[in-house]
């Protein structure tokens, strides 16, 4: 019998990084959309283009069918340019693009006070920098 090693955890800023996508893979995902109708690899080729590459497939599909079931967005299928098989295409309904528009404003009502929190002191002497 051999012995297994326990799994390393991942590094501590990486766990933080992939909480705080969790919550707002959806938002990313319908600002995709938002852009140009999209087919699922294209999602995680964006991401990482835009400095998000700890996401993988198998956090985009569920979310797209999760989101697709809820009405945010619809798909159609549509030729591959390749020659492939068809492609599955996501766009935006009306109530996708109105989501996107509160989740926009509750991010930015997020973010912007966060930001000043975690800039307003120097992490070495606790000290105000404002």
């Amino acid at each position: 019998m051999t012995k297994r090693l326990p799994k390393e955890p991942p590094p501590a800023g990486d766990q933080r990084r992939s909480q705080l996508l969790r919550g707002v893979l959806d938002l990313c995902l319908l600002s995709l959309i938002a852009e140009r109708p999209r087919y699922g690899f294209e999602f995680a080729e964006a991401l990482a283009a835009g400095g998000l590459e700890l996401v993988s497939d198998g956090s985009i599909y569920p979310l797209l069918a999760r989101m697709e079931r809820s009405g945010l967005i619809s798909s159609y299928r549509a030729p591959s340019p390749t020659g492939g098989a068809p492609r599955k295409y996501y766009r935006l309904t009306e109530a996708g693009q109105a989501e996107l528009g509160r989740g926009r404003a509750d991010w930015h009502a997020f973010a912007g006070p966060v930001g000043r929190i975690l800039t307003a002191t120097t992490p070495s002497t606790g000290e105000n920098t404002s």
